[in-house]
């Protein structure tokens, strides 16, 4: 072994051992905040650590400050994020400890990631997934002596999460240059291996046929150092994925909050275990002499008690540090392009999306489609990608297993490394499975990593309630999507909206959700003609937040008024309610057309102009976005009103039923707006 390596890694453990017994010693310090150390786990994280090269991506966990410092961090710069101080180089104060998010231009990337064990797998995932995509497609460094890998850590229970496999059959499937590290100290938080787990991460790798794995002492820095080696040098050449199993202790708590003492019963055990006597015994095999080992050791104390005394003394953020980066800033602020170019014909909602797409592809490499049945064979179950594999092939448009949470969290690494994914979930009812990655995973990263990766991502989700699709191609959302912070959402109501929508979400750098309804998409539904449109030019992008109002009427004293706010399928509801009651004059209808951000200037302008407000929605409306738009328009308009705020939506009942007179029954319709219109009109 290398003395200079060994001296270094050694270095890195005292240092390491350093914070976590300076952590216990101030333990009313720094308790305020949750923190787990690597205590126990040092030498096998510094091993790996020590051989990322800057143009890797590694998806460290929250036990891994140990490989933190082994890739270049400072006690210090951890310590910033202990105590939750301004400068905190990852996240500004927003995240726990060890809850990496970096991009210096000398180490290896790190995108956010949760405290939530095992969803990394998948967004690690996916940015192997990019790496190969760009080597495929030619979008590659071309410069680069050493090849990029993906490096995604993992604690040995967090192996048992769904979203884990997901992960590992995708990068099987695949061959992807990714190494699935996997500490394994027995313990869940109180629960211990044999009470949670068939068999360990090493057995389980055996039942993902091309996933090779082997099994380390994660105590013994030497062995792991070449076991690692030798496993990255495998990836760098062959591109192909692996998984290593480190056997290590756990030798301090589990986190602050959670003592070890409460719980264990194998402590004396665990510190036979202590890879630090163990490392010592190494560097005097080695030749080197004991002063210069307790030289290493004193210097690595003083090191972390000088950082930590200028960590407690460092700025705490302010009240306004809480109001940045929850989006990145968007250059699509105007409406621009020809909508409704001359000569050109009408057509449906989702050939514009279609074309939309096609424009996009062809214009940049980094654009790609993937999703369930959207390969070349069948192009989506709407034929809302038809004949895009066979014009850009199928790297670039292909079909996944049926894996939502793997389809919207892997758009997390896709757009790590540069790429914008174009993703899709076959049917809303659908998107439950996915919901953990596009909440924990793809809306905060932007917030959490204080702006540095924002994920530019679009997830176009089919919906709503269209001839008798029964319980489970049926149902609407959004007010479970619109919950989610940090998404922006469109919901057109015809195929220019769409076109123009698809633009500005590619354009844009944060994730976008577009609910396309699927009663629109060839505008078969009776009444729905008012979906299709001529199609916009190539260059026609119209941005988030700006309502169309539709019908637009005057302001008049003498006449009873009104304003319909919905957006998708309810402005069709609305047009034809109001051509059916001859009230053209007197009904104001405003199409969102998008949800988040939401144009509330037009929606209160037109509510404080008519006196009276209606909103309709498809969603049952007790709890829903429509009833909570409804009160903040009361909230906003109170002084201007002459009747309360009324909402329109489907029957509160838990499905859509697949018989049609029971569908009919149970979701809005033209006739039950008149009804309501009525009412209304005459309060």
């Amino acid at each position: 072994m290398n003395k200079a390596v060994l001296k270094q890694g050694f270095s890195l453990l005292c240092t390491a051992k350093a914070m976590t017994e300076l952590y216990e010693d101030n333990f009313k310090l720094v308790s305020k905040y949750v923190h787990a150390t690597s205590r126990g786990h040092e030498a096998v994280q510094i091993a790996l650590g020590l051989q990322l090269l800057p143009q890797d991506y590694a998806f460290p966990y929250y036990r891994d400050d140990a490989m933190m410092l082994a890739i270049g961090m400072r006690p210090f710069d951890l310590m910033l994020q202990l105590l939750a101080k301004k400068n905190d180089p990852f996240s500004g104060g927003r995240s726990y400890y060890c809850h990496p998010s970096l991009k210096d231009d000398d180490k290896p990337k790190i995108p956010h990631q949760s405290s939530a064990t095992g969803m990394q797998a998948i967004p690690a995932t996916g940015v192997a997934m990019g790496m190969q995509y760009k080597e495929l497609q030619g979008l590659a460094d071309a410069s680069l002596t050493d090849k990029p890998i993906t490096v995604c850590s993992f604690g040995d229970a967090s192996i048992t999460e769904g979203e884990v496999a997901e992960a590992f059959q995708m990068a099987v499937l695949k061959k992807m240059p990714i190494l699935y590290f996997v500490q394994d100290n027995g313990w869940d938080i109180s629960a211990n291996a044999e009470e949670t787990r068939a068999q360990d991460a090493y057995e389980y790798a055996q039942g993902f046929k091309g996933l090779e794995a082997i099994s380390i002492d994660g105590t013994n820095f030497t062995e792991s150092y070449h076991s690692i080696k030798k496993v990255i040098e495998t990836i760098r050449s062959e591109r192909r994925p692996f998984l290593i199993h480190a056997r290590v202790p756990l030798l301090n708590h589990h986190t602050s909050g959670v003592r070890m003492e409460w719980y264990r019963d194998d402590l004396e055990e665990a510190r036979s275990q202590d890879p630090y006597p163990k490392f010592k015994q190494q560097l005097l095999d080695a030749g080197i002499s004991k002063n210069e080992i307790e030289t290493i050791e004193k210097k690595s104390v003083a090191r972390v008690q000088k950082d930590f005394k200028a960590a407690l003394e460092d700025e705490d953020p302010g009240p306004e540090d809480l109001f940045t980066h929850d989006f990145a800033p968007t250059p699509i602020t105007e409406e621009v392009g020809e909508r409704s170019p001359e000569g050109s014909e009408k057509v449906v909602m989702v050939d514009c999306a279609l074309y939309a797409v096609e424009e996009l592809m062809k214009k940049h490499k980094e654009c790609l489609l993937y999703g369930q049945d959207v390969g070349g064979r069948l192009g989506g179950v709407f034929r809302e990608a038809a004949t895009l594999a066979q014009k850009f092939g199928d790297d670039r448009v292909f079909n996944t297993p049926i894996q939502e949470a793997f389809i919207v969290g892997s758009t997390v690494g896709m757009s790590a490394v540069g790429l914008k994914p174009i993703v899709e979930v076959q049917f809303a009812d659908y998107i439950w499975p996915g919901l953990n990655q596009l909440f924990t995973e793809v809306s905060r990263s932007c917030y959490l990593s204080n702006g540095k990766w924002p994920v530019s991502m679009i997830l176009r989700v089919p919906i709503g309630a269209y001839g008798s699709g029964g319980p489970y191609h049926s149902s609407s959302v959004e007010s479970v999507v619109t919950n989610i912070k940090g998404l922006k959402i469109a919901y057109p109501s015809n195929g220019a909206d769409l076109k123009g929508l698809m633009k500005a979400a590619y354009y844009d750098p944060n994730p976008v959700v577009i609910f396309e309804h699927k009663g629109l998409y060839w505008s078969k539904v009776p009444g729905t003609h008012g979906a299709t449109s001529i199609e916009p030019d190539e260059d026609y992008i119209l941005p988030f937040g700006k309502a169309w109002i539709l019908q637009e009427i005057w302001p008049q004293e003498d006449v009873e008024t009104l304003s319909i706010i919905t957006y998708g399928m309810g402005v069709h509801w609305a047009m034809n309610a109001s051509e059916s009651l001859e009230m053209t004059d007197s009904i104001e209808v405003i199409d969102l057309r998008t949800l988040y951000p939401l144009d509330e200037k037009t929606v209160m302008s037109s509510v404080k102009k008519t006196g009276k407000c209606l909103v309709v929605t498809e969603e049952p409306s007790n709890n829903s976005f429509a009833r909570a738009l409804a009160g903040r328009i009361q909230e906003e308009c109170f002084q201007y009103l002459d009747a309360p705020v009324l909402t329109l939506g489907s029957e509160n009942m838990p499905a859509v039923p697949l018989n049609s007179t029971l569908e009919e029954t149970m979701i809005p319709s033209t006739e039950k707006l008149i009804g309501k219109i009525q009412e209304l009109l005459n309060y």
